[in-house]
């Protein structure tokens, strides 16, 4: 896809902020959490491969602990007891979240960042994760103040059933919760399944690498685009001013 000259901002109402690795640098830590789970996880099943911290963020950054665990059965013919599975998932967000909720500091241009964006939009944040998780790592990074939790719309938590990035139906039912169309909405992301997801729900999307490894980020920016975004950008002052150059169009980086 090509990147347009300009960004039509004329419509749009609401900013939907994918959390993980958007919001807060947390990709790594969690996975440093959830690794010791999906281990524990892939010994009871005999599972083999590797399920490192490293691997698993490369191989699983979009889903949540649920869909990477269903599918590491699924990939060898593997079928878990739901109230076990249930077990698992349980588990998993609690340790993460836990560990999240020590690992994780304010980044200040974040802060700043949303504090000049929640002025000229309604803001929600859309998530493949947990809303426990959610509420750690909000309140880890001073965010709360910006998404309150009714305003915070969880793949795992908020819809009848479970359903992770990169279908968009986290998306569709917070446009729902918002009261908004696609075409008021602007998503922000950072992982290719949750750029999908945002554009199969019809939203325009920005991509953002700000906490993407440095020596990642070109490959990240490439299949970010290729997902259909709109452009991408590296930070959240570069997104903050794409956003707030209010009130017809907006100049793409």
């Amino acid at each position: 896809m090509s990147t347009p000259d300009k960004l039509d901002l004329s419509q749009v109402t609401t900013v939907l902020c994918d959390a993980d690795g958007t919001l807060f640098p947390s990709e790594e830590p969690a996975f440093v959490a959830s690794a010791t789970v999906t281990q524990d996880f892939a010994d009871r099943y005999g599972l083999r491969g590797d399920f490192s911290p490293e691997h698993l963020r490369l191989t699983t950054t979009g889903k949540n602990f649920r869909t990477t665990a269903g599918e590491l059965l699924a990939a060898v013919g593997v079928r878990a007891d739901p109230d076990e599975l249930e077990t698992w998932v349980r588990r998993e967000k609690a340790e993460v979240s836990d560990y999240l909720g020590t690992a994780l500091s304010p980044v200040v241009d974040v802060v700043s960042g949303l504090a000049e964006v929640s002025k000229h939009y309604r803001l929600a944040a859309v998530s493949s994760s947990a809303l426990s998780r959610l509420a750690a790592c909000f309140t880890a990074s001073d965010l709360d103040q910006f998404i309150a939790p009714e305003t915070r719309f969880s793949a795992e938590d908020s819809l009848p059933t479970p359903t992770s990035k990169p279908h968009p139906a986290v998306y569709e039912f917070a446009l729902r919760a918002v009261g908004a169309t696609p075409g008021q909405a602007i998503a922000i992301e950072d992982s290719v399944t949750g750029a999908q997801s945002a554009v199969a729900a019809g939203i325009v999307t920005i991509g953002i690498v700000e906490f993407v490894p440095a020596d990642e980020r070109d490959q990240r920016v490439h299949d970010l685009m290729a997902a259909g975004v709109a452009t991408v950008v590296d930070s959240w002052t570069e997104l903050t001013q794409l956003l707030t150059s209010r009130p017809e169009t907006a100049a793409v980086p």
